[in-house]
């Protein structure tokens, strides 16, 4: 609407307000060509000359406030995101965010199969301890069970002895005592033969003595 006020205004007042049109259509565009911003500044040169600004000060004036505004909208619309690219970045970000979700759920994965192996192989080698250990075990109390009859066998052969030997000295004991008491016997019949002998050496003295006395 601002254009074809523009032009239609440039139509009626004739070559100097053509003249302003071509400015006009000159301050719309940007050099870069990427936006254009529509400004009546035909009616603002009208307004600055019925104001009392000469023709060419307002001209001069209506561009620099052309360019300036120009200047603005263009760094405000720099500023903000195209639908279209907003667009594009939300799907990029959806890409990549699918795309973390993929490694993360593909390390997950890795890390669960690294660990169920890494725990079949802990499995593994704590039945092998096991087994091991378990013949350790098996091993030993063979050993002592060995051991241990062995040290039977020679107690058991040891009291044998000792039960020979006390039987031996036992016997040899008696057959002393035996001895003795045979010894103590013939002694005893020694003294008493000796007493008896004695008594009638003394008796036969006495008489002896008597007879010599009488």
């Amino acid at each position: 609407m601002a254009k074809a006020t523009g032009c239609s205004r440039a139509v009626l007042l004739g070559t100097n307000s053509a003249i302003c049109f071509t400015r006009l259509i000159s301050q719309l565009v940007k050099s870069n060509g990427k936006h254009a911003f529509l400004v009546d500044t035909l009616a603002l040169v009208r307004r600055l000359e019925a104001q009392g600004v000469p023709s060419k000060q307002a001209e001069a004036i209506t561009a620099a406030i052309t360019e300036v505004l120009n200047d603005s909208l263009e760094n405000v619309a720099q500023s903000f995101v195209s639908k279209g690219e907003m667009q594009k970045s939300e799907m990029t970000q959806e890409s990549s965010l699918s795309k973390f979700k993929s490694e993360v759920k593909s390390s997950q994965e890795h890390h669960f199969s690294m660990l169920q192996r890494e725990t079949e192989k802990l499995r593994g080698d704590i039945e092998k301890m096991r087994s091991e250990l378990r013949y350790e075990i098996d091993k030993v109390t063979a050993g002592q069970r060995l051991d241990l009859n062995l040290e039977r066998g020679r107690i058991r052969d040891e009291l044998a002895n000792q039960n020979a030997e006390t039987t031996n000295l036992t016997n040899k004991l008696d057959r002393e005592i035996h001895a003795l008491r045979a010894q103590l016997e013939a002694a005893k019949y020694d003294v008493i033969k000796y007493c008896i002998g004695t008594l009638v050496s003394i008796s036969a003295v006495g008489l002896a003595v008597v007879r010599i006395l009488m």
